[in-house]
């Protein structure tokens, strides 16, 4: 996943950041409510974690100014506030889920898959076909019965395609979805990935095609 986290608070900021990346997501950070909406006038990530006590406007206001504009990226509201007000403002902001300070980091991580799969259309984080099962929750590739060794990036280049399964992506939208704004891949580290993750999927119903000069795409083959 694409995170972007919006939190002022540094410690607890780090210590998110830390998870999420340790999980394999891609995770940029923003202090600040108005830097933040400015960011995502731009740019596109696969789930916001949002906490509404921000420097600039709040976390409430940069919700309603996504929704405004026809930004349906999920988001996760993450405040101290527990009252059911708060809550239901919130919710009827435009948020699609609600974690209180203090949480459990398994559950963070664990709701912000939940709104990925429900944004894909996907009921499990079970993706079976054929011979061949992927756990996102466990970042576990198995085909035929056989654990598949996949990297980090193998991981999250796979989940990108399953979340966008027969849809065209251009190399600079695989790169959008794996790296933050600290890394700079080339375009021809992308398709040493592609090749390596097509090399390891080769045999299963899962496909991934080139379309040249305009990027690649998971197709099922129902016919393996």
């Amino acid at each position: 996943m694409r995170i972007l986290l919006v939190e002022d608070n540094d410690d607890l900021a780090e210590t998110i950041l830390d998870r999420l990346r340790a999980e394999g997501h891609a995770v940029d950070r923003e202090s600040n409510g108005d830097q933040a909406n400015d960011l995502l006038r731009h740019m596109s990530f696969d789930v916001i974690i949002l906490d509404v006590n921000l420097p600039g406007r709040n976390g409430y206001e940069v919700l309603r100014s996504m929704r405004s504009r026809g930004d349906e990226t999920p988001v996760l509201i993450l405040t101290a506030r527990s009252e059911v007000d708060d809550r239901v403002n919130g919710l009827d902001a435009g948020a699609d889920d609600y974690l209180v300070k203090p949480f459990d980091f398994r559950e963070l991580v664990a709701r912000c898959r939940v709104l990925v799969r429900r944004r894909s259309g996907l009921a499990t984080n079970l993706f079976v076909s054929g011979d061949l099962t992927f756990d996102r929750a466990a970042k576990r590739l198995m085909i035929g019965g056989v654990d598949a060794e996949l990297r980090a990036r193998e991981v999250q280049l796979l989940e990108i395609l399953i979340d966008n399964l027969g849809k065209m992506l251009t190399k600079e939208q695989v790169a959008d979805r794996l790296y933050t704004f600290d890394e700079t891949p080339s375009l021809n580290a992308i398709e040493q990935l592609v090749t390596r993750l097509r090399r390891k999927l080769d045999g299963t119903p899962l496909t991934i095609r080139t379309a040249r000069g305009l990027g690649y795409m998971v197709v099922v083959q129902d016919d393996l």
